[in-house]
């Protein structure tokens, strides 16, 4: 596959190595998603696919050893574990996990870079061609989350990348009610209840574009007390 614009999700409970690594790796040409720990990944993973998974193994909660088995059930997409625990039978129970390959921290970004695409040159073509496109379906419009386009018939509805950003954030967790808070924190547009007015503005715009009457929303609703939420047929 073309490992240039390969989608990756990173999962990882610190802050400054998620946003590092985001940085780093979209440098880099990949396209980039967070998730802050196995339960926030698990949200994502139900409304995106991804090219490659990158696991942190110590997490509060759920680690990613257990991580990565579950997702072995069902995905096949590959995994890369990395962990500050670099003993052999780390990596070995990792990898009989179904872990595709394991990097011990510290590491040079570089070679986690070349580990990537490593791994991403070992995936089939045809793994990338069977896979039908996942759509969510809102009366005659449709958003490819595959592709992150929004279509209506024939017609592709043009986004902004703001607008486009959102309905990421909403078709990864559909049905489940996002606070302003939260999706200013997934936006990367900082704190502040200004920024939370902001966040109103481009639903009303988005609501236009997905509604036949924005007045009245029927799929991107107001849950009051707790932000807003996705409801697609």
């Amino acid at each position: 596959m073309n490992t240039d614009d390969a989608h990756l999700l990173i999962v990882d409970d610190d802050e400054r190595i998620r946003t590092l690594l985001q940085k780093f790796l979209t440098r880099n040409g990949f396209l980039v998603t967070a998730a802050r720990d196995a339960a926030h990944a698990r949200r994502i993973l139900g409304g995106l696919e991804f090219d490659m998974l990158i696991i942190d193994v110590m997490m509060p909660g759920e680690d990613g050893f257990s991580l990565t088995e579950g997702l072995r059930k069902t995905l096949t997409t590959p995994i890369l574990l990395l962990t500050a625990r670099g003993e052999a039978e780390d990596r070995i129970r990792g990898l009989e996990l179904g872990a595709d390959d394991y990097l011990a921290k510290p590491f040079e970004p570089q070679e986690l870079v070349l580990r990537i695409n490593a791994i991403l040159r070992r995936v089939p073509k045809s793994d990338v061609t069977i896979e039908p496109p996942k759509t969510l379906q809102m009366a005659e419009i449709r958003y490819d989350v595959t592709r992150s386009e929004l279509w209506q018939g024939e017609e592709r509805v043009r986004l902004t990348a703001t607008e486009n950003a959102l309905m990421r954030i909403f078709a990864a967790t559909p049905h489940t009610a996002i606070s302003r808070a939260q999706l200013v924190n997934d936006l990367g547009k900082g704190d502040g209840s200004a920024q939370e007015r902001a966040i109103d503005v481009q639903v009303t715009r988005l609501r236009r574009k997905l509604e036949a009457n924005p007045k009245q929303p029927r799929y991107l609703q107001t849950v009051r007390g707790a932000g807003y939420m996705l409801t697609p047929d």
